[in-house]
């Protein structure tokens, strides 16, 4: 998460809310390296990871690292050159298959890694690579992405990455791409001083102590995994562990903090239960079960890394102390708990195949920030926080961004798409149907790779019918929709109709008084008229339609 968090430092900087987002408008015209990273060349799709071993010891004093990736893949089809990604200044510095050493060239961020032996199809293979260097080092983490080398307030060393969009290779080779997580997992081999403890996803399987006054820890995850989730924490961590009761049976809990943190950490980490209780009645079981939950505080404000999410807030409620919706409601539950583990659903279980749909990721990650309000306050006190994060939303640039060139689209794929989400639910008019569209979704896409297409199509079949263009309003163009409507013969005739909207627009509106509903159907560009009862617009303002629907509504009756 690197990225995700530099919007909402600098608008944070000018209005009491921000959105967590990086990116505005893409200023900078694509380049080859961009689809060497972002595209599935050839080079790409001949073989499939399926499990990542990686052995990393960091030299602090220097700002270098060194290690070696075991990469155990399958042989999809001929091929022989391989792509492995690694952004300079980090160096390949040998590349075998077997007992072969292999030839490879360098292409900026990219090494083309040439197969001579024709490998069989269905095969899984072994390429070992070594590396080396000095890996980009993280200017203001997670802002500005790579590796953490700091110290901790008593001055001892401090170490970790941030890497989302910025990418994995930035440390370690890879296939660097999101559609291809390693099927049966990757283990995460530390090597440190003997004074420090390090900690990473999943499992701890051992420790090895070694001659020269280092020990290197062995954690493994047994679950596909994205590459920017696999990540070291080395400092002076104590833990404590407990055991939640969920819906899976027993998830083993434990919280990695540092040795000082370690009586407030207790006291603020109370709130992760019931983040998972919330979260397994919405979105379904906790999805990794296998390698347990984790908090681990990190040099950094937060990351959603898989079964050891980043955790640094300060111990306080809202986003370091302050509500992002404005509303109180975000001061009652700590954001950096509750956010990044909802991506353990949204991101780490569901995950987009391509950057340019990370709004799957953020947008109902987003949303869960809403559904862990209702959960601890209420309905009413949820749409009011979700009410409330519209003031983050620029408008600027679409959410989705170009395809194939490793880019995200605007920071708006967090509020925009979290209300887009809000409205959806709201014309549905069933949240049991809608929490059910939820958790089938972390179902059907267990632990997959997915378009927005794909989540459309799930959508749309629990909506009732195709939601595609309130996906094209919200998720591709920076409009708002202008629901109009006009009144006649004394309030008794309602017109209505969508404005400021792509062809076809179709949101319904459902307003709900709490004993009663009343749906609307606004088409765009064209006028339907009903004829009203007495006493419905006392019954259902419709000034009140813009506190649940992403819409504008205006009054046009005396134009």
């Amino acid at each position: 998460m690197n990225t995700k968090f530099k919007l909402l430092w600098l608008t944070g900087c000018l209005i009491s809310f921000s959105s967590m987002a990086q990116l505005g408008a893409i200023t900078k015209p694509f380049t080859h390296q961009d689809t060497l990273r972002g595209s599935l060349n050839p080079e790409r799709t001949w073989w499939d990871v399926m499990y990542y071993a990686i052995a990393v010891e960091p030299d602090y004093a220097n700002k270098t690292i060194q290690g070696t990736v075991d990469i155990d893949f399958k042989v999809l089809s001929a091929g022989n050159v391989m792509q492995i990604d690694l952004q300079e200044p980090m160096e390949l510095d040998k590349a075998t298959l077997g007992d072969k050493a292999l030839q490879f060239v360098r292409e900026g961020n990219a090494y083309h890694v040439s197969i001579p032996q024709k490998l069989t199809m269905g095969s899984i293979q072994s390429l070992t690579l070594a590396f080396s260097g000095h890996p980009r080092v993280a200017v203001r983490p997670p802002w500005d992405g790579g590796w953490i080398f700091t110290k901790d307030k008593m001055g001892r060393p401090w170490m970790s990455v941030a890497c989302q969009g910025l990418g994995a290779s930035v440390w370690y080779p890879c296939k660097d791409h999101q559609s291809d997580e390693p099927d049966k997992g990757a283990t995460l081999r530390i090597t440190v001083a003997d004074t420090l403890v390090a900690v990473g996803n999943g499992r701890l399987e051992k420790t090895i102590p070694q001659k020269n006054g280092k020990i290197t820890y062995v954690w493994k995850v047994v679950n596909p995994i994205n590459n920017y989730n696999i990540i070291p924490y080395i400092g002076k961590y104590v833990n404590w562990q407990e055991t939640f009761n969920g819906e899976k049976g027993k998830l083993d809990c434990s919280y990695w903090v540092l040795d000082y943190d370690l009586t407030k950490a207790k006291e603020q980490f109370k709130q992760a239960p019931l983040m998972l209780k919330c979260f397994e009645y919405w979105m379904g079981p906790y999805p990794f079960y296998e390698d347990s939950y984790k908090l681990v505080e990190a040099p950094h404000l937060g990351m959603e890394h898989q079964s050891a999410v980043a955790y640094g807030n300060q111990f306080m409620n809202g986003y370091l102390g302050r509500d992002l919706s404005g509303t109180g409601w975000g001061l009652k539950w700590d954001f950096i708990i509750v956010h990044e583990s909802g991506h353990e659903w949204f991101a780490n279980n569901i995950t987009s195949k391509d950057l340019a749909d990370m709004w799957i990721h953020e947008g109902f990650t987003n949303y869960s920030e809403t559904l862990y309000t209702e959960c601890q306050s209420g309905k009413e006190a949820a749409n009011e926080y979700n009410y409330g994060t519209r003031k983050g939303i620029r408008n600027d640039v679409p959410i989705i961004a170009p395809y194939g060139v490793n880019k995200q689209g605007s920071g708006d794929m967090y509020p925009k798409s979290g209300n887009m989400l809000q409205s959806i639910r709201h014309a549905m008019n069933n949240d049991e149907h809608f929490r059910q569209l939820l958790r089938y979704l972390n179902k059907k896409f267990y632990h997959s790779t997915v378009t927005t297409e794909d989540i459309q199509s799930v959508v749309s079949d629990y909506f009732g019918s195709s939601v595609q263009k309130i996906f094209d309003q919200y998720l591709r163009t920076t409009q708002i929709p202008v629901l109009e409507y006009k009144l006649a013969d004394n309030d008794r005739k309602l017109s209505f109709r969508y404005t400021h909207c792509v062809d076809g627009f179709n949101l319904p509106i459902v307003l709900n008084n709490g004993s009663q509903s009343w749906e609307i159907k606004p088409e765009s560009h064209e006028w339907k008229e009903i004829t009203l009862k007495a006493d419905d617009l006392a019954k259902f303002p419709l000034d009140s339609i813009e506190k649940n629907y992403y819409v504008t509504v205006k009054n046009v009756s005396g134009e």
